[in-house]
């Protein structure tokens, strides 16, 4: 006879684990915008923002990758360098990014208003804050600083760089978790502005929260997107609503400024039984 068990997790949020750029600086993501826009520009084949932005979320490699794997650009690579760009090529692209991209962390680094405020309130509750990204470590040496002198310093932080496979794959949130020291997948918050963010959370187990204004669904910096009638805001809050709901997240957020109402709403979920 075959028994089914259901293990269930119902005591409170442990940890956080957030996304940096759109998430918790860099409002707008516009950084790696910049760098794949200026990087490509470089090496003779412009590409527009939205193209830039479609693999958003991923290992920077990979994300040129599939850049390079667009039709639009595949055709325009082979137009100026006579043929499709091959492992070296991408590894010599990778290279030249690393310093552009550095470049452009540091000038966004700057705090998305509500998150000091947010993570004094983790702080202050127990609950244990963690970061992943896309970047490599090499990329975010002066945001890490930077971002510590305006108050948020998380305890763990993991690069798509450190570990096998980058999102959607769940190894980053799962290395924050045990370098968190956090005993329950289910007491975890996943916090992203990417659909594969979310993905990443959702396969690590964990609850998954989508962040909509400041990051890559809207895509605008802070002056632009207050600057919007509030008929437009909502327009892009609906579309980015849909497409977060449709990826599984089980919320969905303006800015990190409002996460302290879902984590006591998750408390209270847990405390009854329910799992993400």
């Amino acid at each position: 006879m075959t028994y089914l068990y259901k293990r269930v997790y119902a005591g409170p949020v442990q940890a956080v684990v957030f996304d940096w750029a759109g998430t918790t600086v860099d409002f707008g993501s516009l950084a790696p915008i910049k760098g794949f826009c200026q990087l490509f520009e470089q090496f003779g084949v412009p590409i527009t923002a939205e193209e830039a932005r479609a693999p958003m979320g991923a290992e920077k490699r990979e994300h040129i990758q599939a850049l390079l794997d667009m039709p639009r650009v595949r055709e325009a690579w082979i137009a100026h360098h006579g043929s499709e760009a091959d492992d070296a090529k991408v590894d010599e692209l990778y290279d030249a990014f690393v310093n552009v991209q550095v470049a452009c962390i540091a000038e966004c680094a700057q705090l998305i208003p509500g998150v000091k405020e947010t993570f004094d309130y983790l702080t202050d509750k127990g609950i244990k804050v963690g970061a992943n990204t896309g970047y490599s470590q090499e990329m975010i040496v002066d945001l890490r600083s930077i971002a510590a002198e305006q108050g948020y310093k998380p305890s763990s932080v993991v690069c798509a760089t450190d570990v096998q496979k980058a999102r959607p794959f769940p190894h980053m949130t799962l290395k924050n978790i045990m370098e968190l020291e956090v005993g329950a997948v289910q007491s975890v918050i996943k916090v992203d502005d990417t659909l594969t963010g979310i993905e990443e959370g959702l396969n690590a187990g964990c609850w998954t929260v989508g962040v909509i204004d400041s990051g890559n669904e809207v895509g605008m910096d802070l002056a632009s997107w207050e600057a919007l009638p509030e008929a437009q805001k909502d327009a892009k809050r609906a579309a980015a609503q849909q497409k977060f709901h449709a990826s599984g997240a089980h919320y969905v957020i303006n800015t990190v400024a409002d996460l302290p109402e879902v984590v006591e709403d998750i408390e209270a979920r847990l405390a009854v039984g329910e799992q993400p």
